[in-house]
């Protein structure tokens, strides 16, 4: 890969957009070849001291990499507005290929400029594209500020401790804006082997009898077994009610059509977010279980005679490079069953 390069100190959004052109342009001038991208914006909003490491995981998104990256990086204390831009893109294209061109830039701010930080993000970003708008490090002021920009608000319902606090401000930003939540894709891989469980025509009764469903997660991440709870919840109908703490675990049932299901949330240390096993039992003595492991999920299956069957599924977990990038994929896609899952666990916790 090669790169083009401006910057400047005390600067100013035209004076960005500006560089920009000049930098395609000259790029454009020197090959034909060089296609600028002109898909999605992505703004991302971030501390400055922990900037690297939204950089790097920006760097490993694959082949999803958004086609102009905005990061306001925020430094209290900084009072001048100063920005660097970067055009990124394969050497010289072989005749008649071309080589797309992504722009990343860097504006560097104090924390009093985030309440008017869409006079500032609207000069730079690509008009008449979709522009996602992410804020790992908190800064909803400054989420709040760009909703009239933004068309996705990346989130992740697992970093804010309270999930109560993070569900129903989900649900917030959903009045704005089409919200795509990392916690929600993190558990893709267990969906998916849930739902191919029960997809045999042998199998299907038994989720009519499901009796019980225990979610083991990461500490921190019981709005993403939340989330679990409320999409099975509402693809197969149950009326959920509130969950209690018992000690460490939350506890709470469903109205199912048939039964009531309990539900108990256990957390589980692990080193990763998110999910780290699934047990889902019914009233006849079938159960299917899995687990976290190496290279994959560990599953264990039991039919009603008692027998029991165990195998691995393999490459089930994306890593969170992998889920940062179906991020932003999932911005350009439109999830049908978020919303229903997440009424149903804004449901469970009152």
């Amino acid at each position: 890969m090669s790169e083009d390069v401006w910057s400047a100190q005390d600067t100013s959004p035209p004076a960005i957009e500006a560089a920009l052109r000049e930098l395609e342009m000259r790029r454009a001038a020197e090959h034909a070849g060089y296609v600028p991208a002109r898909v999605l914006n992505l703004v991302a909003i971030v501390d400055r001291e922990w900037r690297g490491e939204i950089a790097n995981r920006l760097d490993s998104v694959g082949r999803y990499h958004a086609s102009r990256t905005v990061l306001c990086s925020v430094e209290r204390g900084k009072r001048s507005l100063d920005a660097t831009a970067l055009l990124t893109y394969d050497r010289e294209p072989a005749p008649g290929q071309v080589a797309v061109v992504r722009e990343r830039v860097e504006i560097r701010m104090g924390p009093e400029r985030l309440a008017g930080l869409a006079t500032i993000v609207d000069a730079v970003i690509l008009s008449e594209v979709i522009t996602v708008v992410w804020s790992p490090h908190g800064h909803d002021d400054a989420v709040d500020a760009l909703l009239g920009l933004a068309h996705v608000v990346l989130t992740d319902s697992v970093v804010e401790p309270d999930p109560h606090a993070a569900l129903a401000r989900v649900a917030r930003l959903r009045d704005s804006a089409y919200v795509v939540d990392l916690a929600w894709l993190r558990s893709t891989p267990w969906r998916e082997r849930v739902a191919a469980t029960f997809d045999p025509p042998q199998w299907r009764g038994e989720l009519r009898r499901i009796a019980r469903l225990t979610v083991r997660h990461s500490p921190d991440s019981v709005a993403a077994a939340l989330l679990f709870c409320g999409w099975l919840s509402s693809r197969l109908g149950w009326d959920p009610g509130s969950m209690v703490a018992r000690n460490e675990f939350l506890e709470g049932r469903a109205r199912g059509r048939r039964q009531e299901v309990k539900l108990r949330l256990e957390p589980v240390r692990q080193d990763v977010p998110g999910l780290a096993g699934v047990t889902i039992e019914t009233a006849d003595g079938m159960s299917i279980s899995l687990d976290r492991g190496p290279g994959g999920l560990a599953a264990r299956r039991r039919d009603p005679r008692g027998e029991e069957y165990a195998w691995t599924l393999l490459g089930a977990s994306r890593g969170e490079s992998g889920i940062l990038g179906e991020g932003v994929r999932q911005a350009l896609l439109r999830d049908p069953t978020y919303g229903p899952a997440l009424d149903c666990a804004r449901e469970m916790v009152g």
